[in-house]
């Protein structure tokens, strides 16, 4: 296997290569190759590699492909949950939000930040009582699995294809910058290259690269500001002072309402950041890979502080590149009319880790977003392979035909058309910024996931008509909303003016998707309805006490 992960890894070097060297021969692009940058490019995609290499070792079952055997300590998870989070969209795209609209570029870093109490306090032990590789094993665990695993899995892919979209836009971007490719073929490259890990890695693999990651993007972030800070005599004030100097729109960058400004905009993003969180397939599936409840809990205060700790940092890199990258004297960041940042807005942090360190910190932090993106889509297609294999295959259809080994392979299929799909979406949302889209994705998780979920675990009238239906009024609700809003039926379908004025509409599709399973639970009479209530209590000593949780699902 050795053999075959390194023959496939030079191929992809020696691709990237010779395209790269045909591109810039026939005149195409005008950026030079920034060597430095390619040389740890290409160092840390082959350590990981190593470890992808190492963990498929220790691969031997499906419980160790999913979640690693369970032998994840609570700071390594935590560490590796707080890589799994702080993704492209949170380096680059948060970065970029606050270098375009300055201080509402918070809203995104504290949404993405006050999800965590709620998983902290209210699902976390929870979670790991009664899950055991998906979030769908509690949704389903006293309600009918096939329409409930049916349900998640639906929601699940959702939020993997939104969420690997604005990863595959950020690793095309880092890859156009340091190769001189064309966009596409990058995020062709950046696809094939996510097959690969996930193929032959796992849930061990990729926490390994994840804590890896983690430690490296906060030590580099942590370079970055403290540069940046220095530069202005750890004054924050002279830092914004000279950023408003600077900015097309002055001191409104110090001021609300650039970014949202209407107060259901505003609301309705904080419900989407804050509840889905809580509804993430590839966040909950970690907490099934610690021993126990007490490490679960561990996890999820070590990644809320390492997680706001970064956060704090992107709003320091964001006025840090309103000033060194687009106050540039030379112009060196532009493009070629001068306005507009290389790159788009996705690449400021990029372009700020060159002009604070020059070519050889450029080469680290560009090694570092990729694998920060190459492992967070690692993450990703591992939570939407196992809610294909797993939820749908192995529990709703194939149910008593299957086995271990046929599981497994259906993930790596899955595992294909996932890539597939990601590649295609990467080159459809190329424009746009990556935290839009990240957003989108919790608003589903927010309207199908969270709901079902929270429910399930606390409501003991709940019933499978109630959860099945008011999961779907979620999801779909949450779809159209979405696609009837300004960022795709504007932006990317381009028509004049969108049918629904609200970008994230989880207001409207949240409280709906909790009113249709109360009212579809409380009307329903059915025998199943019954069960579902008198198992509840059985399901409660479970879900407080952990006893039985290493013993199967229920039904």
């Amino acid at each position: 296997m050795l053999g075959r992960i390194l023959s496939l890894f030079m191929i992809a070097s020696i691709t990237v290569a010779f395209a790269a060297g045909a591109d810039l021969g026939a005149g195409t692009k005008a950026e030079e190759l920034n060597v430095p940058a390619i040389v740890m490019f290409f160092i840390f995609v082959a350590a990981t590699l190593g470890i992808t290499y190492w963990a498929s070792k220790r691969t031997k079952s499906a419980n160790d492909f999913y979640t690693a055997g369970g032998g994840i300590t609570g700071t390594q998870n935590g560490t590796a949950i707080a890589g799994d989070y702080m993704s492209a969209a949170s380096f680059l795209g948060i970065t970029g939000m606050v270098y375009l609209k300055g201080y509402d570029g918070l809203i995104f870093s504290i949404g993405f930040l006050v999800g965590w109490p709620i998983i902290l306090f209210m699902i976390s032990e929870q979670l790991r009582n009664l899950g055991k590789y998906t979030f769908a094993d509690v949704t389903a665990y006293r309600l009918k699995q096939k329409p409930v695993r049916i349900l998640a899995a639906l929601g699940s892919i959702s939020v993997v294809i939104l969420y690997l979209i604005a990863q595959m836009v950020g690793a095309g971007k880092l890859i156009e910058i340091l190769f001189g490719l064309d966009y596409e073929f990058a995020v062709v490259l950046v696809g094939i290259l996510m097959i690969l890990y996930v193929a032959f890695g796992g849930m061990l693999a990729t926490t390994w690269v994840q804590i890896i990651k983690a430690v490296l993007l906060l030590a580099g972030t942590t370079f970055m500001s403290i540069m940046v800070m220095a530069k202005f005599g750890f004054s924050f004030d002279a830092l914004f002072t000279q950023a408003t100097e600077i900015h097309s729109k002055g001191v409104e960058i110090m001021s609300p309402g650039g970014l949202v400004s209407d107060p259901i905009s505003a609301i309705s993003l904080g419900i989407a950041l804050m509840f889905g969180t809580a509804g993430l397939p590839h966040i909950l599936m970690r907490f099934f890979t610690v021993a126990d409840a007490k490490e679960a809990r561990k996890s999820v205060f070590v990644a809320t502080g390492l997680i706001g700790y970064f956060y704090v940092l992107t709003f320091i890199m964001g006025f840090g590149a309103i000033v060194l990258v687009l106050g540039d004297p030379a112009g060196t960041y532009l493009a070629a009319d001068g306005v507009t940042l290389k790159g788009m807005n996705n690449m400021a942090a990029v372009w700020l880790a060159h002009a604070v360190g020059g070519d050889y910190f450029l080469g680290f932090i560009s090694a570092v977003a990729f694998a920060t993106i190459l492992a967070v889509v690692s993450g990703l297609t591992l939570a939407g392979a196992s809610a294909i294999s797993h939820d749908l295959y192995a529990n709703a259809f194939a149910k008593d035909k299957v086995d271990e080994k046929k599981e497994m392979n259906v993930s790596k299929m899955a595992t294909i058309a996932i890539g597939i799909a990601a590649i295609f979406f990467g080159i459809a949302f190329e424009k746009q910024n990556i935290a839009f889209v990240v957003a989108l994705a919790f608003t589903i998780a927010a309207s199908a996931n969270f709901p079902v979920l929270f429910m399930s675990i606390f409501w003991k009238k709940l019933t499978t008509r109630g959860a099945v239906l008011g999961g779907y009024v979620g999801l779909i609700s949450a779809l159209v909303l979405v696609i009837l809003g300004p960022v795709v039926w504007t932006q990317i379908l381009g028509n004049a003016e969108a049918i629904v004025p609200y970008k994230f509409p989880a207001v409207f599709s949240v409280p709906m998707a909790f009113i249709a399973i109360w009212f579809f639970s409380i009307t329903d009479s059915s025998e199943d309805a019954k069960r579902c209530q008198e198992e509840f209590d059985a399901q409660d000593i479970r879900c407080q006490t952990g006893i039985g949780s290493d013993g199967a699902v229920a039904h």
